[in-house]
């Protein structure tokens, strides 16, 4: 009965009809040969595993202990051929499912040649960067790509380096091939610079983001659509919420988002708004840029280890793409990150609830 209701138990968790990251239904190429890999060689795993413990519960039943037995059968010597057998079947079976993993391995890992879209990723504590070198954009939390076209991402961690003496102060940057491709500075160090793993299953595995170290990976979607991803390492008090959405867009939908993330944000804004603006300029820009935006001194916001916000309303999700954008979620992420994000580096300005309010308001301006 035991082992019924465990085995029912597992049978229950797997049933997930409305999961959103699973590795086995794949939607996209590199995907695709992953799956095309794990199929033969889990079938065979299977039939070894049926073979090997059939063969278990065959001896164990068959030579029990009987009663009336007074004395253990005559132990002999093994047989030589049987363990030849054993030995270089095993070995021919190991090198039948290494010759498709190596070639699939150099599959993913080759660049992609001809018409590629070209990302940087920058994996902070704890949310995702994404640099389009090549059309000069920077965005959190939400990748987006074009449909049919290979995507090829440069991994890179981001944040202050281990020798740091204060962390919680910041510090000098981690080495990191990942440069900001705009006028930005180089990534500042807010939080530090650790191991991640970025994964989004539908479009490809996974792949170490590692400080020091340049990792490359290669996704593609077949078809229009959000597909989630997450880091899948431990990488501090908030691991849990870092995560992000990968949107596929058609070719020409793709075109009309990039000419949109291009333009700056308006500087004219009136009412709240213009309150708002004023006090974000007296504490946000300390971290958070908006591209078009100016200091009182006529210089450019540029960002500092925080999210770019230049369109932060045409995105669905913000703190690591775990909360909806909303009037009420800014609001209380605003007044107290820290409740929700443990070790969250966004400090408390002690904002009144009219202040608030008037961030806010600004913010909604940044389409």
């Amino acid at each position: 009965m035991v082992l019924g209701l465990v085995a029912l138990a597992l049978v229950a968790v797997a049933c997930a009809p409305n999961a959103t990251q699973s590795t086995l239904e794949p939607k996209g190429p590199s995907a695709q040969k992953s799956y095309d890999l794990f199929v033969p060689v889990f079938w065979v795993a299977v039939a070894i595993f049926v073979i090997v413990e059939g063969l278990l519960l065959l001896f164990v039943i068959r030579y029990r202990h009987r009663k009336g037995r007074t004395r253990i059968p005559a132990q002999v010597h093994g047989n030589t051929r049987l363990e030849i057998a054993w030995t270089i079947l095993p070995t021919l079976i190991l090198a039948g499912v290494a010759v498709p993993t190596i070639a699939t391995i150099w599959d993913l890992a080759a660049k992609p040649t001809g018409d590629v879209l070209e990302v940087n990723v920058l994996a902070h504590q704890w949310w995702w960067e994404f640099d389009y070198p090549d059309q000069q954009i920077l965005t959190a939390n939400e990748l987006h790509i074009p449909t049919g076209k290979p995507v090829y991402l440069t991994l890179c961690a981001v944040g202050f380096g281990y020798g740091d003496p204060v962390p919680s102060a910041g510090g000098p940057p981690a080495p990191s091939a990942c440069q900001g491709s705009t006028d930005q500075p180089p990534p500042a160090a807010i939080g530090a610079s650790v191991i991640h793993s970025f994964w989004v299953p539908e479009l490809a595995g996974t792949q170490d983001v590692v400080p020091n170290q340049t990792n490359h990976l290669t996704i593609q979607a077949d078809e229009p659509g959000v597909y989630e991803g997450q880091c899948k390492e431990f990488c501090g008090l908030s691991h849990a919420y870092m995560k992000f959405k990968v949107v596929a867009h058609t070719p020409d939908d793709f075109e009309r988002w990039v000419a949109e993330q291009q333009a700056p944000a308006s500087p004219d804004v009136s009412g709240p708004a213009e309150a708002g603006k004023a006090i974000f300029l007296q504490t946000c820009i300390a971290c958070h840029a908006v591209a078009g935006l100016e200091t009182a001194n006529g210089q450019p916001v540029l960002a500092n280890g925080a999210p770019n916000l230049t369109h932060l309303m045409s995105r669905e999700c913000f703190r690591g793409c775990t909360l909806e954008i909303n009037d009420e979620n800014l609001r209380r992420w605003i007044a107290d990150p820290r409740s929700f994000e443990a070790g969250s580096f966004m400090p408390d300005y002690g904002l009144s609830a009219d202040e608030i309010d008037q961030v806010v308001a600004f913010l909604k301006t940044l389409v």
